[in-house]
């Protein structure tokens, strides 16, 4: 009995430690969000007092993840449809909103000599000379498919598929062509906007008409407690719009500059 004691009394000190843990949410965002997302974070963290843990990865993982139980409170994906899927099997508190639109771009390193234009013809114009070429995953990216549907809408996924180079996600394919691993890639454009590209070599934004829109909207999860709430309200208040803007995503209405 008095072992029993000792051992509840030793674990008391622990016990407020755990519980601050749990008050900290966990956020499922997309990898082109890495910039904004954590600019946002911080200016909510300075204003309310109160934190939110960020985790960036590929959307389609996040919502699998979700699907098996993962302790996400917040997901913010690069595809709506994601979104919906998990309202229609329940795990969402509702259909959640759009919180901007993203755009592909081209990037090279400045190894690899090639113009970049809106529409690929430099890239076309070298394709003998290209050896990799990053993209993100199709199968669970977003902006890995918005790279298929636009190198299939120019009639070069099937000249390319050899060389292709599939990232986990779409920070990870900006980092293949920062590192060398390929010489070129589609990847999102808030990954370069606001000059951070210009590290890496010559970028453009693609023509959106190349592909469907990516819409993307954030949603809280079931069981969500009040700082992911908290964190969902502040993503819509104009200092948060600002910041996504900033870092080159559209409105949600799809008006992309």
């Amino acid at each position: 009995m008095r072992r029993r004691l000792l051992a509840a009394a030793a674990a008391l000190p622990f016990a407020p430690r755990v519980r601050a843990a749990q008050a900290t949410p966990l956020v499922a965002a997309a990898s082109d969000l890495k910039f904004a997302l954590t600019e946002i974070a911080e200016a909510f963290a300075a204003t309310t007092g109160r934190g939110v843990q960020l985790v960036f990865g590929s959307s389609g993982n996040f919502a699998r993840q979700i699907r098996q139980g993962a302790p996400y409170e917040l997901f913010f994906s690069a595809d709506e449809g994601y979104v919906a899927a998990l309202a229609e099997a329940g795990r969402t508190r509702d259909g959640g909103l759009v919180y901007g639109t993203g755009r592909l771009a081209l990037l090279a390193s400045r190894s690899f000599r090639v113009e970049v234009d809106s529409r690929l013809r430099g890239l076309r114009a070298r394709l003998e000379h290209l050896r990799r070429f990053a993209i993100a995953n199709p199968e669970h990216a977003p902006y890995g498919r918005a790279a298929r549907e636009a190198l299939s809408a120019l009639g070069i996924w099937e000249t390319l598929s050899a060389r292709i180079v599939r990232a986990e996600n779409v920070a990870q394919a900006a980092q293949f062509v920062a590192t060398g691993a390929a010489q070129a890639g589609l990847v999102a454009w808030p990954l370069l906007a606001g000059g951070r590209g210009d590290a890496i070599g010559p970028h453009a934004q693609v023509d959106e008409s190349l592909h469907a829109p990516l819409r993307q909207r954030m949603v809280l999860l079931r069981g969500a407690a009040a700082v992911a709430s908290g964190f969902y309200e502040y993503v819509q208040q104009p200092p948060a719009r600002a910041a996504l803007a900033r870092h080159g995503f559209g409105p949600p209405g799809g008006t992309r500059g």
